[in-house]
């Protein structure tokens, strides 16, 4: 396939410039010929679309982008005369929440509060439609001037409670290490939580400059967080209220059920923070001391290596089976 290039002209759209390019897929920015709106055009590179995995995780993204209607998701056109792959979506003026926050480092208060509020409407929305996200994360989500955000990349979102397993789903089930929820490290399918927690570390990473967990490479962060509590955000930044600081402890909640069940209950905290009770929580004492037990670390390890093994294994059995 010949590689796009200004001015080309594609079905009803032209081509205007590039805007973006990952190791997935180029964005253009290009117009709408038939009702002159400007859209962001996205085209997967030639190696991807003979990839199953990532060729399904694109259409993935498309299928469920084009049936999502709300202010705070990224909307994908569908047409039905299409000649080759690729996804239109609105065009937005705005810059990566992640750009946004390498500039200007920690936010102020009111700022961050807003901006978490915002993404908690969209995530809301999403879930209501029974979609999960599950990777939630700065990359993902785009901000305007007035602080109004769009989510994007629904590439590994998934249907809540959808029973069919892919090879794409069974290698695509986890987000971003420094996002990722513990279920999601333990290799569960995550849900709607899931999003919640990675929400709580944006919001901690917008109020301290800094993520809750870290480590020396992608393994040890998720690891981290199984393990060890965060520095308090009110360590970091004193200014930080004993309430809101409770709420970001309450989005990363090791375990799902402790988590905010839903994003209206995240939501109504970050309203009412004076009708936050603040909890006398082990975190707040114990987060110095450090574990990585040498056992589990190499476990660990051990079964994240083993996953491109079975992956391989399933789809032998796929192709002597079909």
């Amino acid at each position: 396939m010949n590689p796009v290039q200004t001015g080309d002209q594609l079905d009803h759209y032209k081509i205007e410039n590039l805007v973006a390019r990952s190791g997935m897929a180029s964005i253009y920015r290009g117009i709408d010929t038939r009702t002159g709106r400007p859209v962001a055009i996205k085209f997967p590179h030639p190696e991807i679309e003979s990839d199953p995995i990532f060729f399904e995780r694109f259409h993935r993204e498309s299928d469920i982008g084009a049936r999502l209607n709300h202010p705070g998701v990224m909307k994908v056109f569908v047409d039905d005369d299409r000649h080759r792959v690729y996804m239109v979506m609105e065009w937005v003026e705005g810059r990566l929440l992640r750009s946004v926050m390498s500039e200007q480092g920690k936010f102020p208060i009111e700022r961050a509060v807003k901006i978490a509020l915002r993404i908690l409407d969209a995530l809301g929305y999403i879930h209501s439609q029974g979609v999960v996200h599950r990777d939630l994360k700065p990359e993902n989500i785009m901000i305007d001037g007035g602080d109004n955000i769009k989510l994007i990349d629904f590439g590994i979102a998934a249907n809540a409670g959808a029973r069919r397993i892919t090879f794409a789903k069974l290698s695509n089930t986890m987000g971003t290490p420094d996002y990722i929820s513990p279920e999601q490290v333990k290799g569960k399918r995550g849900d709607a939580r899931s999003d919640l927690y990675a929400l709580g570390v944006i919001l901690y990473e917008m109020l301290t400059g800094k993520v809750p967990f870290q480590g020396p490479n992608p393994f040890a962060t998720m690891n981290d967080r199984l393990l060890n509590s965060p520095i308090p955000p009110r360590e970091l930044d004193p200014s930080i209220s004993p309430q809101l600081q409770e709420i970001i402890y309450r989005a990363l909640e090791r375990e799902p059920a402790n988590r905010y069940k839903n994003a209206a209950e995240f939501a109504h905290d970050l309203e009412h923070q004076d009708e936050v009770g603040v909890e006398d929580r082990p975190e707040l004492r114990d987060w110095r001391n450090r574990r990585s037990p040498l056992k589990r670390r190499v476990l660990f390890y051990i079964m994240l290596a083993l996953i491109p093994i079975v992956i391989f294994a399933v789809l032998l059995y796929v192709a002597k089976h079909s």
